[in-house]
């Protein structure tokens, strides 16, 4: 495995060398103009965007490669091309407008499970928004799923990375992403025959969460069964406690500043959809939480609770590792795991 290792190691050193060496050279007499400084600097940004999508895809193959290595005792892993919502187009009447986006997803399944059996399905989404189903965050929790024998789904949705700009610039935050992840479970139930249709999971921390709790919300007979990790939950107050240039990223995902429509916001924010829950549901979150205050989720919870439904819940105290505190190597972040594995099993198995 090393001598493979060390081969992509080089592979990506030989790719950057490239990308280097094809990087347009500086002008010793840069044009005096004004106009003349603009456009060097627009092709100059170009440039920096299109060599970023092509070292992310390079990193996106790599990675494939390490999910085959990472995993082979443990699970057969695939990979699979699927449609969702159409592309957005910038002309709405241009040629391929209406189109299926296509949305790549991994496939895990577990090598102990018999020919002609069925397992129960897991849809793992990834956080990040503008981020990947990636080795260094996910394995150690897939190979947890597949010793717990669930067949494991995880959509790349629209905006994720390593799949260049096509993809990328497709980011619909709270809207068409969603579909994305439902479309990756229906696509499961209908094209694996290892898959038990009628016990179906959905799992996600930050923004995977955020994913989870939309998709039990909006369809709430596809699950039997969700878990939502510090989760995303209230945009609204999201854009109140972050920054100038965070809420500037999201009027780009959004459309608009929240302050211009705040509506907007609140539709695309699961504590005000709480009223939906149907299904089955857990939620973590830690009081010590760097990215996602806790206040968000503790808001989704109080709606919950104030809209009467069932369903359950855990606010650690400072647990070690802030926001990705029951994701690392930790014992606290095991036993919570081993919380999350013991629920799921109470409704798929």
């Amino acid at each position: 495995m090393r001598s493979r290792l060390l081969a992509l190691a080089l592979l990506s050193l030989g790719f950057a060398t490239a990308v280097a060496a094809q990087a347009p050279a500086r002008e010793e007499n840069p044009p005096a103009t004004l106009e003349g400084l603009q456009q060097q600097l627009r092709a100059l940004q170009r440039g920096e965007r299109n060599q970023s999508h092509e070292f992310d895809a390079l990193t996106k193959r790599v990675d494939d490669v390490l999910w085959h290595l990472t995993l082979s005792d443990v699970a057969r892993v695939d990979k699979v091309r699927l449609t969702s919502r159409p592309v957005r187009l910038a002309n709405p009447t241009g040629q391929g407008a209406g189109n299926p986006l296509i949305v790549p997803a991994y496939v895990f399944t577990p090598v102990s499970l018999k020919a002609g059996s069925r397992a129960p399905l897991v849809v793992f989404v990834h956080g990040g928004v503008h981020s990947d189903f990636a080795t260094v965050s996910y394995t150690h929790i897939v190979r947890e799923l597949m010793a717990e024998g669930y067949v494991v789904v995880a959509p790349e949705y629209r905006g994720s990375t390593g799949y260049g700009r096509s993809l990328y610039d497709q980011i619909d935050y709270g809207g068409a992403e969603i579909d994305d992840t439902y479309a990756a479970r229906n696509w499961a139930v209908e094209n694996l025959p290892q898959v038990d249709p009628q016990k179906v999971g959905i799992i996600g921390w930050s923004h995977g969460g955020y994913h989870a709790l939309f998709n039990v919300f909006n369809w709430p007979k596809a699950y039997q069964v969700a878990y939502a990790g510090v989760p995303v939950s209230d945009l609204v107050q999201r854009m109140g406690y972050k920054d100038q240039g965070y809420r500037d990223i999201f009027a780009g995902f959004i459309g608009e500043q929240a302050v211009d429509n705040p509506a907007e916001y609140k539709k695309r924010s699961p504590a005000f959809q709480a009223a939906k829950l149907e299904t089955p549901l857990l939620v973590h979150t830690t009081t010590n939480d760097e990215d996602v205050n806790v206040m968000e989720v503790e808001h989704l919870i109080a709606q919950l609770k104030a809209a009467g439904k069932k369903f359950e819940y855990k606010v650690y105290t400072d647990a070690p590792g802030g926001h990705l505190f029951n994701r690392i190597d930790t014992a606290l972040a095991r036993e919570s795991r081993k919380e999350i594995y013991a629920f799921l099993t109470r409704y798929l198995k």
